[in-house]
């Protein structure tokens, strides 16, 4: 399909996946390659802004990448909200009844774990704070909060005391939240402390699923987690760029996109 003839949503994921992978877009290339007046492309940006999948500046727009990592657990949960939502839904679908689940501490992982209080008979081990209250509040839960250091703007524990704790654990599957994902860059994050948590997290699963919403797939993170074809399953949203995930679907990876 030609750019011009792209339906409206199209033509945004488009943009997104163009953001994405260049970092910036300008009004006038976008205008002139899906065919449309630059006036309908400032509606597109805005529209996009509104989401949260990109920040608006003077010819253009840019990633939201680099604001996301300044921001606290409640203003990153926020942000794609929608979007984490319906990778969250579709990840709970995923789990039975009496399994055991590791979660690593991230927004997506937050609202999987919201998804998860009708199922019975789950143990849920976490480095995530706010992972921890919020399965407290179900009874068929039984919640085990790692203990170590802890982040304060990001609410998760850390450190050799956690891994200590990890290595205890044999689990069903493991949901795994990340900063970024590439067929070529490996699974990543923005944190040290966290990528060692996350790989042995990995080393305790039977299956692993890694949520990354359409912001994060291409990117890479500052710390390396592991290489891509570590993980059974990725699911993420319709919008994630498809030649990325076409690349990441030959490392073996099952793509799930909602």
């Amino acid at each position: 399909m030609r750019p011009e003839d792209f339906s409206i949503d199209e033509r945004r994921k488009n943009i997104i996946e163009l953001l994405n992978k260049n970092g910036k877009v300008r009004v006038n290339d976008l205008a002139s390659l899906y065919g449309i007046s630059e006036v309908t492309i400032r509606s597109d940006l805005d529209e996009l802004e509104k989401q949260g999948l990109l920040e608006r500046v003077h010819g253009g727009a840019v990633t939201t990448y680099r604001s996301y990592l300044n921001m606290n657990l409640l203003e990153r949960s926020k942000t794609n909200e929608a979007e984490k939502r319906k990778i969250a839904q579709r990840i709970s679908e995923m789990v039975c009844n009496g399994d055991a689940l590791m979660l690593n501490a991230g927004t997506t992982t937050l609202y999987v774990m919201h998804y998860l209080k009708d199922f019975k008979n789950l143990i849920v081990v976490t480095n995530s704070i706010a992972i921890a209250q919020e399965a407290d509040r179900f009874k068929n839960i039984e919640i085990i909060l790692l203990g170590g250091s802890i982040n304060n703007q990001y609410q998760f524990t850390h450190g050799d005391e956690t891994i200590s704790q990890i290595k205890k654990y044999k689990v069903d599957k493991l949901i795994l939240a990340s900063d970024g994902v590439s067929a070529e860059e490996g699974i990543t994050t923005a944190f040290a402390t966290e990528a060692e948590i996350d790989r042995q997290m990995m080393k305790r699963a039977s299956k692993i699923i890694l949520a990354c919403d359409n912001t994060k797939v291409g990117r890479v993170g500052f710390s390396y987690i592991e290489a891509v074809e570590s993980i059974d399953y990725l699911v993420t949203n319709s919008s994630a760029p498809k030649n990325e995930l076409e690349a990441i679907a030959e490392r073996g990876v099952e793509i799930i996109t909602v």
